[in-house]
């Protein structure tokens, strides 16, 4: 059973789900819904170690700042990569949260979204991010299964059904039934390798050295995994290599979906060996069901069709899909009672007394 005073402290308490995520954090509060939806970008001055600015601000400063000031991003591939500077992006969220509120209120209950690779040590990591930052209680979920609750997939019942969920740093696919995970695979490729893919098809075709602001602008904008009706084109802007200065080329929606081929591919192979170790019966409901994507990847033009055709299944993009982590913890959230076999099994058991 749940202590007592987590009961009562449940009834003030701002509780928070975080989305953790390598390019973007999303946070909700019970009750309320999303209020933060910001970049997991934080600038700091070199020296005194000062944070100066976090989230949509500190992003603006990427590639921009002078010699005196680093904007950092401080998860690689979903995973903490400098734990004091997670721990200080998560206290001003927290703390932004906690601003907005009238009255004094009790530090709150935080469950928060992780890969389902990630090794126990980097789970450590998060939690004592989290409690540091002022959590009173930390529930960790996997992704996945955070996506897939969120996505409002029929996980509980006995049928198969499957996401997949790709954000900047991986890129996670999971089968679930009865309540649990079946099969589940994450791979650090996702977002972020398609646009260094752009950034490196720049510099080898045009010579031109490129940003990554520039090349997520334009993958946003024109990138593509399966034909589109009508191709489009539009201007890359940086540095020519050869001669250093400044210059401007037009791209074609054909060629950023060429410069995209190797990490969807790689992608597309991971789902397959995932369906490959399917159950046959969960596999015939899968056939019903379909395939859902989310994360931020499943923005991208063309993808569901792309997946449509490769796994021979029909894929669709589930709402809202880059907010489908924080809403599956949300829901998490209000129902912890039913909802606490999902947990990961170590926090499972620290969630009981």
């Amino acid at each position: 059973m749940f202590s007592p005073l987590n009961v009562i402290l449940g009834l003030f308490s701002r509780d928070i789900s975080i989305d953790l995520g390598t390019a973007n954090t999303h946070v909700l509060v019970r009750g309320q819904g999303i209020v933060i939806s910001e970049p997991s970008v934080v600038a700091i001055e070199i020296k005194s170690k000062k944070v100066l600015a976090v989230g949509d601000e500190a992003k603006e400063m990427v590639g921009r700042t002078p010699a005196n000031i680093v904007a950092i991003r401080p998860l690689r591939d979903g995973v903490i990569s400098d734990f004091d500077v997670t721990e200080r992006m998560l206290h001003y969220f927290i703390r932004k949260v906690h601003e907005r509120a009238l009255l004094p209120i009790p530090r709150p209950r935080v469950v928060v979204g992780l890969p389902s690779g990630v090794t126990e040590v980097e789970k450590r990591a998060v939690h004592d991010a989290c409690q540091n930052a002022g959590a009173r209680q930390i529930l960790l979920i996997e992704q996945p299964m955070a996506a897939a609750i969120g996505a409002a997939l029929p996980i509980n019942e006995a049928m198969g059904s499957m996401i997949v969920d790709i954000g900047g740093g991986t890129s996670e696919m999971a089968v679930f039934s009865l309540g649990g995970i079946v099969v589940s695979h994450s791979l650090r490729i996702a977002g972020d390798e398609m646009d260094e893919e752009i950034m490196r098809y720049a510099r080898e075709k045009y010579n031109l050295l490129i940003g990554q602001r520039m090349a997520e602008r334009i993958k946003m904008a024109i990138g593509s995994a399966y034909p589109l009706p009508e191709e489009q084109t539009m201007t890359l802007r940086g540095r020519n290599l050869i001669t250093g200065l400044p210059e401007a080329v037009d791209v074609s929606s054909v060629e950023i979906r060429e410069a995209l081929s190797a990490p969807l591919s790689m992608i597309i192979e991971e789902i397959r060996t995932a369906l490959e170790e399917t159950p046959p019966e969960l596999i015939a409901d899968l056939m019903e069901q379909g395939i859902a994507l989310a994360g931020g990847g499943a923005l991208l033009k063309g993808l569901a069709d792309r997946l449509s055709d490769e796994t021979k299944m029909h894929v669709y993009v589930a709402d809202d899909p880059m907010t489908c982590v924080v809403r599956g913890g949300g829901i998490v959230l209000e129902e912890l009672d039913t909802l606490s076999h999902v947990l990961t099994t170590t926090q499972r058991r620290n969630t009981r007394r």
